[in-house]
């Protein structure tokens, strides 16, 4: 079980091979044990990338969460407080507690609402690059997106928005597993930055309150209960990282998918009607988050595996994604899958609440770029892939069309 990871798989989570194809490593992972213990990363840990151990593991509450800083560290206090209220990294009772109170308000009919903008934003989008015949998918279309999305539903002002794209692409290297002093340095005043800019934010909105999702959670209470100023400053910094990261992968992931399977490209244009299952399958296909953790708050046996308490558990949903044992042909894209019971958005109580926007605007955007534009192709085959081990992120995708 504690085989020399190093002499079985002439892969880690460093190498430019990984960077560009993890799904080999993940497999070579998988078929030593789905569930492994290894050093691959700073603290050692179990590697899971079985389907029913992951789901066994995301449902069990004596799986904790915790923020990706130690709570000894002296370095970066604003992002580890920060981390330290926002709801991703909670436990119950207190997860529960803010999540009842967030989704009250942050709702699948709140995303539905926001459908004709979002078609609005996404042809504008395309029509300032329609005479361009060529454009950066991830510059030119996904991240300004997501951007004037989450800032509207935030009730950011419009010219204010731009700086929000440069905010979050810091952020999220603060939570990803390769994250350096330098880039946690670059979070920890980013976090200064976007503490004062929300402060003043919703001090306005507390004066003159408006339509926006800081106003309706300033309003929120349940049971005489209601969000800190504290919790409603992470929840806002917490819906950036998290409003940018995921859909913008997704929809840069998606249509990479299809420009690399255009058979499924021909597919979904002549059947609109497949959008909503291929967004599920391109999820499944290429996760945008690809790994989440937890830590064992007690000896627990998974799978004939006893995880002892303390040990961190890495979940690598990109390989679960692709387990065999749940997903025939678990390598191809396959936009009719149906069931297509994907972790993408995690699973149980910490199941994405920002799924439906997710999905929404991937609909729309990838539906949209479809039909608008004709004869799409890759501008280069040689793919620019972050270096980040939990998401799977282009640096950029440049495409051609007529």
């Amino acid at each position: 079980m504690t085989t020399d990871l190093n002499q079985t798989i002439p892969l880690s989570f460093t190498t430019s091979e990984f960077f560009q194809n993890p799904y080999p490593f993940y497999e070579k992972l998988r078929s030593i044990h789905p569930i492994y213990y290894g050093n691959l990363l700073k603290y050692p840990g179990w590697y899971v990338t079985g389907y029913k151990e992951a789901i066994a593991i995301l449902k069990d509450t004596r799986f904790k969460n915790r923020i990706p800083l130690p709570q000894t560290s002296k370095k970066y206090e604003q992002l580890k407080n920060i981390q330290n209220n926002m709801m991703l990294f909670k436990n119950q009772p207190d997860h529960k507690r803010l999540r009842f109170l967030v989704s009250n308000e942050f709702t699948p009919g709140m995303a539905e609402q926001l459908r004709p903008y979002m078609q609005e934003t996404v042809n504008d989008l395309l029509q300032q690059v329609q005479n361009q015949k060529s454009m950066d998918v991830i510059s030119d279309f996904a991240f300004p997106l997501a951007s004037l999305i989450i800032a509207k539903i935030l009730g950011v002002p419009v010219d204010e928005r731009p700086q929000f794209r440069e905010w979050a692409a810091i952020l999220v290297q603060t939570i990803d597993f390769t994250r350096s002093r330098k880039n946690l340095n670059k979070g920890n005043d980013i976090t200064i930055i976007l503490r004062n800019y929300f402060k003043e934010l919703i001090e306005k909105r507390k004066q003159s309150p408006e339509e926006d999702l800081i106003s309706l959670l300033i309003k929120e209470e349940q049971h005489g209960d209601r969000l800190t100023d504290e919790e409603l400053l992470a929840t806002c910094i917490l819906l950036v990282i998290a409003g940018h990261e995921t859909t913008v992968n997704l929809i840069s992931n998606s249509i990479l998918a299809l420009l690399e399977n255009p058979h499924q490209m021909v597919e979904l244009n002549e059947n609109p009607s497949l959008i909503e299952n291929a967004v599920e399958e391109f999820l499944r296909y290429e996760s945008p988050t690809q790994m989440t953790s937890r830590i064992a708050s007690e000896d627990i046996e998974i799978d004939q595996t006893t995880i002892k308490k303390g040990d961190q558990v890495y979940i690598l949903l990109g390989a679960v994604n692709r387990d065999p044992n749940k997903f025939a042909d678990a390598h191809l894209l396959d936009i009719t899958r149906n069931p297509n019971p994907h972790l993408a958005f995690g699973y149980g109580t910490h199941f994405c609440l920002g799924a439906p926007l997710a999905r929404l605007e991937a609909q729309i955007a990838i539906q949209s770029l479809l039909q608008q534009m004709d004869n799409l192709q890759l501008a280069s085959s040689d793919l620019p892939w972050r270096k980040l081990v939990g998401f799977r992120s282009l640096n950029e995708l440049r495409i051609i069309f007529d």
